[in-house]
């Protein structure tokens, strides 16, 4: 019997019959080189002659016995191991410590492998040291002890999965917002924000300050100074910051104050400028104060005891449009400001005629022709939107320029756009990455370390206003009062939410976002001829809005059961409603008995 791949089978029952193979001598078996190519039964381990079939010795059909490759080799075959008890580990020979120090390498998959080998290796793989190194890696809670949780994997793992949850509600707009409102405020001037705290002023004269993480506590009411309760009418605010430690307020009179977020209500520090204040701004990282005035900017800050001093007076060439106060620590603050064609650092006055002029101030950029439009700073760079005009069109249109805050020297010229940069973001920014907006109603987002836009957003119709980003996400404003939130890596938008006024203030962490819509105008007339307060009706006032993407919302009373339905939501505008069909939480049949 011959088997269709040669071999056959001696005698009629197939599975006691010898393996034999059927040898011939084509040439186009072995290429064309004749039977000096053919080759051997040793080559191909095939084995030693065993018999003749059929009894002809002269028969080219020979019984060969097939071998592995071990046993051509002369291998012994291995004894085999009882590999689920019987595992060679270090852990035998070595101490605990010097094999944690190994496993200190892994991340959490190799941990989990890990952890499945044996019991020596789990042990090892979920100790607590390993599992809270990775929780300071991943970024949570850098001020936590290793005896702050008992089972750090666990803590990761609930971590990980709030993360993954709170981004799944952040794409589809799931959570709650909260309107913070004034009434008696009447309307809005600025705004600013940080990790927990929302300060606001009005043209009432008040400022209003919101805690996010206690809400229970209400809003609090920073009182002005003296000198500023007894003017009447009582002046506007102009502008506001706030820190987790300190808030401040300039008015339209020329007077800041500045409170403690901490110790209570009453101002801390005050001090006057001759005309109104146009910029102001915080330092996160210690309690400076920058203002400006005029062609004069202003730095206090406390010293060792305590005590509010001046540490830097300067006057400019032309009126100051902003300032900013470079972030990281330092033996003493550094400020940028901007006026006209010109950006600056300042830093502390060191002789006393420098309080009078400019010697004080270094120049960062100065472009004949080219004013500053927007600044964003960070702890080493600069980033300056400037605006092109008569012979400067012809170099390209507007552009961002950046420099080194340590040289002093231009590092990237980025864009080429028509319109005005109107907005920049580079402190808060991803790594190498710079966001920018423009009067072109685009946003762009470019890479620093090529120089080129990797992203390019059609976002409002009357311009950009405000824009920060993140890793994943870019949340955009304009002055339509949009506020859209785009996915940066396909660049599509997400969803969007629309309020009166432009927006002015924009600002985000991983689960939380506050946007504010400010009006332009501050005295505009009220909704009837006969209102007696013009400014009373709410669509003048301006809006703030907090948004929470980690509430879950299927745990609330309020939402009723109807409401809440079982089938998996596909959309991504859902707006707090999970109801597919109505009265569609049926009984099943067959625990009804039907």
């Amino acid at each position: 019997m011959v088997h269709k791949a040669g071999y056959t089978l001696d005698g009629a029952n197939p599975s006691q019959g010898t393996i034999t193979h059927t040898f011939t001598h084509s040439p186009r078996h072995y290429g064309h080189f004749g039977h000096a190519n053919q080759p051997t039964m040793q080559v191909f381990g095939l084995g030693e002659e065993t018999g003749v079939t059929g009894g002809n010795p002269h028969s080219t059909e020979r019984t060969c016995k097939l071998r592995t490759h071990r046993e051509v080799a002369g291998i012994e075959p291995p004894t085999l191991q009882n590999e689920a008890n019987e595992i060679p580990f270090f852990d035998i020979e070595l101490p605990y410590e010097l094999a944690l120090k190994i496993f200190q390498f892994l991340n959490k998959a190799d941990l989990g492998r890990c952890a499945q080998v044996s019991k020596s290796w789990r042990v090892l793989a979920e100790d607590e040291v390993l599992w809270y190194r990775l929780f300071l890696e991943e970024g949570y809670h850098r001020g936590a002890s290793v005896s702050d949780s008992p089972c750090w994997k666990s803590t990761l793992r609930d971590c990980f999965n709030t993360e993954k949850t709170v981004k799944y509600n952040w794409k589809n707009r799931v959570g709650s917002v909260s309107h913070l409102q004034y009434e008696l405020g009447k309307v809005l001037c600025d705004v600013s924000s940080c990790d927990r705290l929302v300060i606001a002023g009005y043209t009432s004269g008040d400022v209003r300050l919101w805690d996010t993480l206690h809400w229970d506590s209400g809003a609090w009411n920073l009182q002005p100074a003296h000198s500023i309760r007894d003017e009447t009418p009582p002046p506007y605010v102009s502008l506001v910051r706030v820190t987790d430690a300190v808030a401040c307020a300039a008015y339209e009179n020329g007077c800041v104050d500045v409170w403690s977020t901490e110790s209570g209500v009453e101002p801390i520090h005050h001090y006057e400028h001759l005309q109104q204040v146009c910029a102001l701004d915080l330092s996160a990282d210690a309690p400076v104060v920058a203002s400006a005035a005029g062609s004069e900017v202003r730095v206090d800050t406390p010293d060792a005891r305590g005590y509010w001093r001046t540490v830097c007076l300067t006057q400019l060439a032309k009126p100051v449009e902003g300032v900013l106060v470079v972030p990281g620590k330092r033996e003493s603050p550094l400020v940028s400001a901007w006026a006209g064609e010109c950006v600056y650092l300042l830093g502390p006055n060191e002789r006393e005629e420098d309080h009078e002029e400019e010697e004080g101030a270094r120049v960062l950029h100065s472009v004949y022709g080219q004013p500053v439009t927007c600044l964003d700073v960070s702890a080493c760079r600069a980033a300056v939107g400037v605006k092109s005009c008569g012979w400067g069109m012809n170099d390209g249109g507007n552009k961002v320029r950046v420099y080194s805050l340590e040289t002093g020297q231009a590092e990237l010229v980025l864009g080429n756009s028509a319109g005005d940069f109107t907005c920049i973001s580079l402190r808060d920014a991803p790594l190498h990455l710079l966001v920018c907006g423009n009067k072109d109603r685009r946003v762009r987002v470019f890479d620093l370390r090529s120089g080129s836009s990797v992203v390019s957003l059609y976002a409002h119709h009357m311009g950009v206003t405000a824009v920060r980003a993140d890793d994943w996400k870019i949340v955009s404003g304009g002055g339509e009062g949009l506020v859209c939130v785009w996915e940066m890596r396909m660049g599509a938008k997400l969803w969007e939410m629309h309020n009166r006024h432009p927006v002015r203030h924009i600002r985000f962490n991983s689960s939380t976002l506050v946007t504010a819509n400010i009006p332009d105008e501050k005295n505009p007339r009220g909704a009837c001829i006969t209102d007696d307060d013009l400014t009373a009706h709410r669509r003048h006032r301006g809006v703030i809005c907090y948004y929470d993407f980690s509430v879950d919302l299927s745990s609330q009373d309020h939402v009723l059961p109807i409401c809440r339905s079982d089938y998996t939501e596909t959309s991504g505008y859902n707006y707090n409603i999970g109801l597919a069909v109505p009265y569609d939480a049926l009984a099943d049949p067959r625990r009804s008995g039907l």
